[in-house]
């Protein structure tokens, strides 16, 4: 057994990103300023996208883009339930309803087909989510929305680096990234929403400070007009430039982040068919570029002999963090009592909600780490 533990995700942090850090504090401009500014330009270079709006988090996003699109009472909005409660908590908290749609059993992804079924009249949205650093298909979840007329916001916290059809995520259409500490890159919290509707970002930018009719950074002025007028009530939910700092000097470094993701995690995959108890994700069918946010397994639970929540723990007692990612939106407490779900009406959602498991994943691990992992699942099984 190892004798440290060794966490399901830990943020690389390195003298260059403190010393980055550093340079802000001393600046004596440690709020929104010239660094949230540089850092949207640099990740629109590294997206390709045409725009980008640095926030507090990426939740903070998912509340402006309901808001600046005017989803409210009466309207659905589909997204399925195996993701981060936070979509689906400002569905409901805009008065919204969320409609789930089911999830490919061995990818997890949202598909074109299960949304279709979705679709009723009221439908004012679709937020598809890239999951563990793979994308969704795109292609057909767009065609059906241009069909109807119905805005897609791209969920794609997991996916900074990923690549469909040859094109990152984010290039096109409106995509909201995370930040938080366990990402692929960090700012401590915080979050980007791109978008190649201008109108869209200008509304976004509005909203994130307070409502005023200029950003809380101009490069211009060298900061905020103070005779800013509010445009319409906003909100609080801009990027300070320590944040930002540390997001600009962890771009540097994404590309060798996800390389080392992906090394880790085809060691993992080669490894791990020595295991009939776990089944990892399998690729989507159509062409993609994984940036390996996670990796998520699923225990057979039939040949295992356990839950997954015993597993878990018992991974826990040999010093090997994991991660669970996630338990569905549908099946919790207050959808099941408030929104009418039930168990049974999304069947491969449950079916890996019971079952799935992240196991440490991150760019300082080493191969000796996964071997650790490998091991200690070996041992778990036996018992």
């Amino acid at each position: 057994m190892r004798d440290r533990f060794l966490p399901f995700s830990r943020p690389s942090i390195t003298e260059e990103d403190i010393a980055a850090v550093i340079e802000v504090l001393r600046s004596g401009w440690i709020t929104t300023g010239p660094k949230s500014a540089e850092f949207e330009r640099k990740f629109c270079e590294y997206v390709g996208c045409k725009g980008a709006v640095a926030l507090s988090s990426a939740t903070a996003g998912m509340h402006l883009m309901l808001h600046a699109l005017g989803i409210g009472p009466g309207d659905e909005v589909i997204t399925p339930s195996m993701t981060w409660v936070s979509t689906v908590n400002h569905i409901v908290l805009a008065g919204a309803t969320p409609v789930f749609a089911d999830i490919d059993r061995d990818t997890l992804m949202v598909s074109g087909e299960s949304i279709k079924e979705c679709l009723t009249p009221r439908t004012r949205l679709i937020v598809p989510v890239h999951f563990a650093g793979a994308p969704a298909h795109m292609e057909v979840i767009l065609q059906l929305a241009d069909d109807r007329g119905i805005p897609v916001v791209e969920d794609a916290a997991h996916a900074l680096g990923t690549e469909y059809m040859g094109e990152r995520i984010g290039r096109s259409g409106s995509s909201i990234f995370s930040f938080h500490p366990i990402k692929n890159i960090t700012t401590g919290e915080g979050g980007m929403f791109c978008s190649d509707d201008q109108s869209l970002l200008d509304r976004i930018r509005r909203l994130k400070f307070h409502g005023l009719g200029v950003d809380a950074y101009d490069r211009n002025t060298q900061g905020r007009s103070p005779q800013a007028e509010v445009l319409e009530p906003g909100y609080k939910y801009n990027m300070t430039d320590i944040s930002a700092a540390l997001g600009l000097s962890q771009m540097k470094r994404i590309d060798v982040f996800n390389r080392k993701r992906k090394q880790l995690a085809l060691q993992y995959r080669e490894r791990l068919q020595e295991v009939d108890e776990i089944l990892p994700l399998s690729d989507p069918f159509y062409p993609i570029k994984h940036a390996w946010h996670l990796f998520i397994v699923r225990l057979v639970t039939g040949r295992a002999g356990m839950s997954r929540d015993d597993f878990m723990a018992e991974l826990e007692e040999r010093n090997i963090g994991t991660g669970l990612h996630f338990r569905a939106v549908h099946i919790q407490k207050y959808y099941l009592e408030r929104m009418g779900t039930h168990l049974g009406m999304l069947p491969n959602t449950e079916w890996n909600s019971d079952r799935i498991c992240s196991l440490p994943l991150f760019p300082e691990m080493t191969g000796e780490d996964v071997d650790d992992v490998v091991d200690a699942i070996k041992e778990v099984l036996r018992r």
